[in-house]
């Protein structure tokens, strides 16, 4: 007999899903490029850093062949900016995710990710993708990136915010690659104090769900927090479901009884005239 399967993703499933987000590593040996099914890695030539999927550079250092750059916001200064948010400025909200990062056009024009531009030819045109008066056709088609197709990671990675497999990765880095992170046991404490404040937000945020009409705001938690907090936000809102049940079946009763007695003071009523 087959077991039921919980609802969503169980955090070892989160844990491998987030071995896709892309890592900056540091090569120390020549390796060429290698063939995948989402496209070919880049060639790496030592000291030129380049950007990997999380589960070969760990390989790569595993075998000693490459260095992992941490990202920006794994760095104890930036810890320390997000653990004084969360706790001091806004005690309430979890810290916004990062925004989405921009790139160059080739004409000095900062683009978001979400935008990219093609060049075709007019009709009319002289078919090498110019009209006739030489300028360029520029059709700008919009598409949607999330992680890991992100740079959320990498050593491009902003200040100050956290991405979506944020504990994920911090705990993998700090496993296999501590050596590579300046002030690991101090990024440890500060990852377990931030820890411990947002699972704190989170617990207390599902008095909102009381009465079953509210609303929670889950915008900055990490795809691991969820996972963890999931069973319990469901067993919340299962109680208060419940709990709304039987308030609305004793008002009914209440009504019944109510109407009943009503209708037994009519009758004597009635009897004595």
């Amino acid at each position: 007999m087959a077991l039921p399967l919980p609802s969503g993703l169980v955090p070892t499933e989160v844990a491998f899903l987030c071995e896709m987000e892309m890592i900056t590593i540091v090569p120390r040996q020549r390796l060429e490029s290698i063939p995948m099914l989402s496209g070919k890695t880049p060639a790496l030539r030592p000291p030129r850093r380049a950007d990997l999927p999380l589960w070969l550079a760990l390989l790569l250092k595993k075998q000693r062949r490459a260095n992992i750059v941490p990202p920006p916001w794994l760095l104890p200064a930036s810890l320390h900016e997000i653990v004084h948010a969360e706790t001091n400025v806004d005690p309430e909200a979890f810290s916004p995710p990062p925004p989405p990062p921009m790139r160059s056009d080739g004409r000095g024009v900062a683009r978001p990710y979400a935008t990219t531009t093609t060049t075709t030819g007019r009709s009319g045109g002289n078919g090498n993708g110019r009209d006739r008066d030489g300028d360029e056709d520029q059709d700008n088609k919009e598409f949607i990136l999330a992680p890991p197709f992100l740079p959320s990671c990498t050593q491009d990675a902003p200040l100050g915010y956290l991405p979506y497999h944020w504990l994920e990765i911090a705990e993998t880095l700090l496993a296999h690659a501590a050596d590579d992170i300046p002030g690991a046991p101090e990024v440890r404490a500060l990852l377990r104090d931030l820890q411990e404040v947002r699972a704190a937000k989170m617990r207390a945020s599902t008095q909102y769900l009381e009465g079953g009409g509210g609303v929670l705001n889950l915008r900055g938690v990490g795809a691991m927090e969820l996972a963890e907090s999931r069973g319990f936000v469901l067993g919340v809102v299962d109680g208060v479901r419940k709990l709304g049940a039987s308030i609305e079946a004793g008002r009914r009763e209440e009504e019944a009884a109510r109407g009943e007695n009503d209708d037994g003071d009519e009758s004597d009523d009635d009897m004595e005239l």
